[in-house]
């Protein structure tokens, strides 16, 4: 082995283990979010315009991030499996082929970006300043997806074998570089909105470095796995049947996000665009939180149904539950009765953050459903189920666009958007809990086919 020491989750409590696994998770989470939210903090001081530009492109690395979910979640739950019933070799293996496969897939999407920016940019209909701003921030973007594909592959790996602090400090130092450079290129030399791409682009550049340091020098982890192989069927199969679901339905997730961009511009102009973009990366303080309890939730789980250990999988589910609970309720409090002002510490702009706080107070109705959602998939993505959760999750997401239409022809205006998108999370949270009952028999009957230790 390495000279880093795997985490076995099979044994001993579980309330201390399950928060020392989500909470480095939630701040890689938070972490990764902060990229863009740097970038839209210093540039709302350049007007809305620049925050709009930056935004719509926020979508789209969100789609190529919602992509790269293939293979984090791919790494977490094959590696977790393969850790928990002991088999090493098996889990060096499934840790190569993520690899392999995550750099492919996003050296395809890059060129794609970079050749044909207007295909993807012409879906908003803005005006030619904010195309323009949003065309050369793209490409720019666009060069550091090998790294930042790689980097999260990377994570899945280190969250499946229980490692989940390591990621979140090699992306604090990331974004600690981002955060320095931002001023600097942005204010210091006046590069504007190129200047915050390309600031960014180092940092995800670092972020991979530094990741290919600690695997080969520091932490030797999985005996230094090889990171590029010819993959084959049966470890390329597996991935993608445990990756696909998730990567569609975030997928879905963002395009859907795109079409709703394009309603919000047809409604509010440049404004709606940046209220809808800036509201959902402030919104993403709650969906973080609770991704990093449901990403911690699928490792633990993961390594527990492989070991048969159902009795600590329903612990730690309703562990889970709790602590998304809290975090829901002070997340509705903070963007019910606190929206503008939540809203203005990024766009200063009176009209942008009065817009902001209306879509703020809409969402925080929401946001306990949306977490109870979330914290959900982590139960189910750890037993390998990926496909259940991501049809919840697409139906409720497709359901946003005649919703909006609908409100729009009501005459709702920009506001049909924000309702569309906090009916549509109240539904899917109400939704996913259907399927419990169906996966607690099959972790029961699993469990039992070797006796549990507890």
């Amino acid at each position: 082995m390495g000279s880093i020491r795997l985490q076995n989750l099979t044994e001993g409590e579980i309330k201390g283990r399950l928060l020392r696994l989500a909470l480095p998770i939630m701040g890689t989470s938070f972490v990764q979010m902060a990229y863009s939210f740097t970038d839209m903090a210093w540039l709302g001081r350049l007007g809305s315009k620049s925050v709009a530009a930056v935004g719509i492109v926020a979508v789209l690395t969100w789609l190529s991030s919602s992509i790269s979910s293939i293979n984090k979640t791919g790494s977490e739950v094959t590696i977790g499996h393969s850790l928990g019933k002991g088999a090493i070799e098996e889990a060096r293996r499934y840790a190569s082929h993520n690899v392999s496969m995550s750099l492919l897939i996003s050296s395809v999407i890059a060129l794609l970006f970079f050749l044909f920016p207007h295909l993807f940019l012409s879906i908003y209909h803005l005006e030619d300043d904010v195309h323009a701003l949003a065309l050369t921030y793209l490409r720019i973007v666009a060069c550091g997806l090998p790294f930042t594909f790689a980097a999260t592959a990377f994570s899945g790996i280190y969250n499946g074998a229980g490692l989940s602090s390591i990621p979140f400090k090699v992306s604090s130092t990331g974004l600690v570089l981002n955060m320095i450079l931002d001023p600097l290129l942005i204010f210091g030399l006046g590069w504007g909105t190129i200047g915050a791409a390309i600031a960014t682009l180092i940092a995800q550049v670092f972020v991979f470095v530094l990741f290919v340091y600690r695997l080969r020098r520091q932490d030797k982890l999985l005996d230094c796995f090889p990171f590029f192989v010819r993959p084959d069927n049966i470890h390329s199969g597996r991935i993608l049947r445990i990756g696909l679901p998730v990567a569609a339905l975030n997928s879905l997730f963002a395009i859907i996000n795109m079409m709703l961009g394009r309603l919000a511009s047809q409604q509010g102009g440049h404004i709606g665009v940046a209220t809808l973009t800036t509201g959902g990366q402030l919104e993403a303080i709650t969906w973080n939180t609770s991704q990093g309890f449901s990403t911690a939730l699928a490792t633990f789980v993961a390594h527990n149904y492989a070991a048969r250990q159902g009795k600590r999988i329903f612990s730690a589910y309703r562990y889970t539950l709790l602590y998304c609970s809290i975090f829901g309720i002070l997340g509705t409090v903070l963007f019910v009765f606190f929206g503008n002002e939540v809203f203005r510490l990024v766009v200063p702009e009176k009209e942008a953050y009065l817009s902001g706080g209306i879509y703020l107070r809409i969402s925080g109705y929401s946001q306990l459903l949306m977490m109870l959602e979330i914290a959900t998939q982590g139960l189910f993505y750890g037993t390998a189920r990926t496909v259940f959760p991501a049809v919840i999750s697409i139906g409720g997401n497709l359901l946003r666009i005649p919703l909006a239409l609908l409100l729009i022809g009501m005459g709702f205006g920009p506001e049909s958007v924000w309702w569309a998108i906090s009916l549509s999370s109240m539904l899917k949270g109400l939704a996913i809990v259907c399927g419990l009952p169906y996966l607690n028999r099959r972790i029961k009957l699993h469990s039992q086919l070797l006796p549990s230790s507890q």
